[in-house]
Protein backbone atom coordinates (compact mmCIF):
# COMPACT_ATOMS: atom_id res chain seq x y z
CA UNK A 1 0.00 0.00 0.00
CA UNK A 2 2.70 2.22 0.97
CA UNK A 3 4.74 4.23 -2.20
CA UNK A 4 2.49 2.82 -4.78
CA UNK A 5 1.76 5.53 -7.32
CA UNK A 6 5.00 7.37 -6.80
CA UNK A 7 6.72 8.98 -9.84
CA UNK A 8 9.41 11.43 -10.44
CA UNK A 9 6.65 14.19 -10.54
CA UNK A 10 5.48 13.39 -7.51
CA UNK A 11 6.57 15.21 -4.15
CA UNK A 12 5.69 13.08 -1.24
CA UNK A 13 5.99 15.11 2.34
CA UNK A 14 5.60 12.85 5.72
CA UNK A 15 3.65 12.93 8.28
CA UNK A 16 5.53 15.02 10.76
CA UNK A 17 6.52 17.27 7.65
CA UNK A 18 2.76 17.63 6.77
CA UNK A 19 1.54 18.36 10.39
CA UNK A 20 4.59 21.54 10.73
CA UNK A 21 2.92 23.00 7.35
CA UNK A 22 -0.42 22.58 8.57
CA UNK A 23 0.44 24.23 12.33
CA UNK A 24 1.90 26.97 10.53
CA UNK A 25 -1.36 27.60 8.20
CA UNK A 26 0.75 26.84 5.17
CA UNK A 27 -0.56 24.05 3.50
CA UNK A 28 -4.44 22.90 2.00
CA UNK A 29 -5.13 19.36 2.53
CA UNK A 30 -7.00 17.74 0.18
CA UNK A 31 -8.31 14.11 1.03
CA UNK A 32 -9.50 12.48 -2.06
CA UNK A 33 -10.78 9.50 -0.56
CA UNK A 34 -14.44 8.70 -1.00
CA UNK A 35 -17.19 10.98 1.33
CA UNK A 36 -17.94 7.97 3.22
CA UNK A 37 -14.13 7.17 4.38
CA UNK A 38 -13.89 10.88 4.77
CA UNK A 39 -16.87 11.16 7.57
CA UNK A 40 -15.39 8.00 9.17
CA UNK A 41 -11.87 9.26 10.00
CA UNK A 42 -9.55 12.32 8.58
CA UNK A 43 -6.94 14.72 9.42
CA UNK A 44 -8.37 17.82 10.99
CA UNK A 45 -8.45 20.70 8.33
CA UNK A 46 -8.67 17.93 4.90
CA UNK A 47 -10.81 18.96 2.91
CA UNK A 48 -12.45 16.33 0.30
CA UNK A 49 -12.55 15.97 -3.21
CA UNK A 50 -13.06 12.16 -3.89
CA UNK A 51 -10.43 11.14 -6.44
CA UNK A 52 -13.98 9.80 -8.22
CA UNK A 53 -14.77 13.57 -8.86
CA UNK A 54 -11.28 14.67 -9.04
CA UNK A 55 -10.57 18.34 -10.20
CA UNK A 56 -7.39 20.02 -9.94
CA UNK A 57 -9.74 23.32 -11.50
CA UNK A 58 -11.51 23.09 -8.09
CA UNK A 59 -8.21 23.93 -6.01
CA UNK A 60 -7.84 27.33 -8.04
CA UNK A 61 -8.84 29.05 -4.04
CA UNK A 62 -5.35 27.37 -2.73
CA UNK A 63 -3.39 30.11 -4.20
CA UNK A 64 -0.51 31.17 -1.83
CA UNK A 65 -0.74 27.77 -0.26
CA UNK A 66 1.20 24.37 -0.90
CA UNK A 67 -1.19 22.00 -1.72
CA UNK A 68 -1.03 18.31 -0.27
CA UNK A 69 -3.27 15.65 -1.65
CA UNK A 70 -3.78 12.52 0.58
CA UNK A 71 -5.67 9.02 0.38
CA UNK A 72 -5.79 5.97 2.91
CA UNK A 73 -2.10 4.45 1.62
CA UNK A 74 -0.71 6.82 -1.27
CA UNK A 75 -2.27 5.18 -4.40
CA UNK A 76 -5.64 7.30 -4.94
CA UNK A 77 -3.64 10.44 -4.09
CA UNK A 78 -0.86 9.46 -6.59
CA UNK A 79 -3.53 8.96 -9.10
CA UNK A 80 -5.03 12.38 -8.34
CA UNK A 81 -1.38 13.77 -8.82
CA UNK A 82 -1.54 12.46 -12.25
CA UNK A 83 -5.01 14.28 -12.81
CA UNK A 84 -3.15 17.40 -11.86
CA UNK A 85 0.09 16.69 -14.27
CA UNK A 86 -2.49 15.98 -17.52
CA UNK A 87 -4.20 19.23 -16.33
CA UNK A 88 -0.97 21.34 -16.03
CA UNK A 89 -1.92 22.40 -12.76
CA UNK A 90 0.90 23.22 -10.18
CA UNK A 91 0.14 20.62 -7.59
CA UNK A 92 2.55 17.96 -7.12
CA UNK A 93 3.10 16.87 -3.84
CA UNK A 94 1.02 14.08 -1.82
CA UNK A 95 1.66 12.88 1.66
CA UNK A 96 3.39 9.05 1.74
CA UNK A 97 1.84 6.38 3.16
CA UNK A 98 -1.69 8.44 3.53
CA UNK A 99 -3.98 8.50 6.16
CA UNK A 100 -1.61 5.28 6.99
CA UNK A 101 1.78 6.68 7.58
CA UNK A 102 -0.05 9.50 9.57
CA UNK A 103 -1.55 7.04 12.33
CA UNK A 104 1.73 5.23 12.68
CA UNK A 105 3.07 8.52 12.93
CA UNK A 106 0.83 8.82 16.06
CA UNK A 107 -0.54 11.77 15.05
CA UNK A 108 -4.51 12.50 15.82
CA UNK A 109 -7.37 12.11 13.45
CA UNK A 110 -10.83 13.03 13.30
CA UNK A 111 -13.84 10.68 14.00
Amino acid sequence: MFGLGKKASHREVTAPELQAMLAAGAVTLVDVREPNEFAAEHIAGAVNLPLSAFDPSALQGAIGKTVVLQCAGGKRSGMALDKCVTAKAAIDTHLGGGLAAWKAAGLPTVR
